[in-house]
């Protein structure tokens, strides 16, 4: 498959997209967001919970796929989509990032990199070649090279090292990859370096790859660094080919993102804090645990009209989760996906329009995001803590 992509409109005042990814399993409007399924689920949801709230796209991870069940007995079952009954479209990660937050746990050199399982301690070893192989047993509709990740505090050498790997690995990846029904995506890196990553971006872009993602962001730095960053990047990607930032999924920076260019979003925050109690509105983020839900009516968000909005209390959602009930987490998720799958929805719309950026403006006017800091903070500790775990 050579087209992957039909670009219909950009925005008149600014570099907003909308337009059609095309897969074997389905076209995708973009801009879209893609909740995080790493391990062929996305947590506590059904396939039939996600087409309910118009959700046909998601990401699984091939490191952990890797681990567990293992790439042949997918392959065996009949494919990704087969195994986890999913008729939608599914991008898989190379698993590239989760095996560079192993930190001490595994070693790098030019063939590829070695790395201990932080489920058993196995030893193993994985060549780009093999990344491109186990996503093409996998069946996936959209697969992405083996890059490094520098660490957010990596040196400049670290970074240039860390770069120039990645570009030897996509090169081998692209010359590996045979799956015509499959489009590979290569991986900008680079760290913070607008040198850097404009050297990454055109490198990457003479070798003519289907869609092209920015990796090594939204790692505990400050937001206005990230899009600053995105936006100096995507001045040297292709503008006839998806552009997919990695790991970002707040409100109101998909909304920054959309605003820059971005095509394709996937993060684990809508799924990881509802099961910490947090609900995604128009206002802000609402902790359901908090006293003032407990004798609450009406919904959560009343603005919504998803499963859980229309049939249950907050009070019964409060009651769930001070009872740490298992159906507090599946409502709680079933909501935010919905959320964000709404709001991407209004995005589109809103670009169709010519009025996304009123649009945008109206939406930050109202919400409140979470605290610069306590993000940052939160985040570290995150990664500090997951070792080589996704949690989605």
């Amino acid at each position: 498959m050579d087209k992957s992509f039909i670009l219909n409109k950009t925005s008149p005042r600014s570099s907003a997209r909308r337009g059609w990814l095309l897969t074997t399993h389905g076209q995708v409007e973009t801009p879209v967001f893609c909740p995080v399924g790493s391990q062929a689920t996305v947590k506590t949801l059904t396939p039939e919970d996600l087409k309910s709230v118009n959700v046909n796209m998601i990401l699984s991870n091939t490191y952990h796929l890797y681990l567990r069940p293992g790439i042949p007995v997918v392959k065996e079952m009949g494919g990704l989509h087969k195994f986890m009954n999913w008729d939608g479209v599914i991008l898989t990660d190379s698993g590239g990032y989760q095996i560079f937050s192993l930190a001490n746990l595994r070693k790098l050199d030019e063939g590829g990199v070695s790395f201990r399982s932080h489920i058993d301690g196995s030893t193993r070893y994985i060549t780009p070649e093999d990344a491109v192989s186990f996503q093409q047993d996998l069946g996936s509709d959209i697969a992405m090279v083996l890059d490094e990740c520098p660490h957010s505090e990596a040196s400049e050498n670290e970074v240039l090292a860390a770069m120039e790997r990645t570009h030897q690995w996509a090169k081998r990846c692209l010359a590996a990859h045979t799956l015509k029904s499959q489009h590979l995506f290569a991986i900008v890196q680079g760290g913070l370096s607008p040198v850097l990553r404009q050297q990454s971006a055109e490198y990457l872009a003479s070798l003519d790859f289907p869609g092209y993602a920015l990796g090594g962001l939204s790692l505990g730095e400050p937001k206005d660094i990230t899009f600053e960053t995105v936006r100096h990047t995507l001045r040297f990607l292709p503008g006839n080919k998806p552009r997919y930032l990695m790991g970002v999924g707040a409100p109101e920076d998909l909304l920054e993102g959309v605003s820059c260019g971005v095509d394709i979003f996937d993060c684990v925050l809508p799924t990881r804090v509802a099961r910490n109690g947090a609900f995604f509105s128009r206002l802000g983020r609402l902790n359901i645990r908090n006293a003032s839900f407990a004798t609450q009516k009406g919904p959560v968000d009343p603005e919504c009209n998803c499963y859980t909005c229309r049939n249950y209390s907050a009070a019964y959602l409060h009651h769930l989760f001070r009872c740490e009930e298992i159906l507090a987490y599946r409502l709680a998720t079933i909501h935010n996906v919905a959320f964000l799958s709404n709001l991407m929805q209004e995005v589109r719309t809103s670009i169709e329009k010519d009025c996304f950026e009123e649009f945008k403006g109206d939406f930050l006017a109202r919400y409140q995001p979470t605290n610069e800091s306590v993000r940052i903070e939160q985040k570290q500790k995150w990664l500090s803590a997951r070792s080589g775990e996704t949690p989605s």
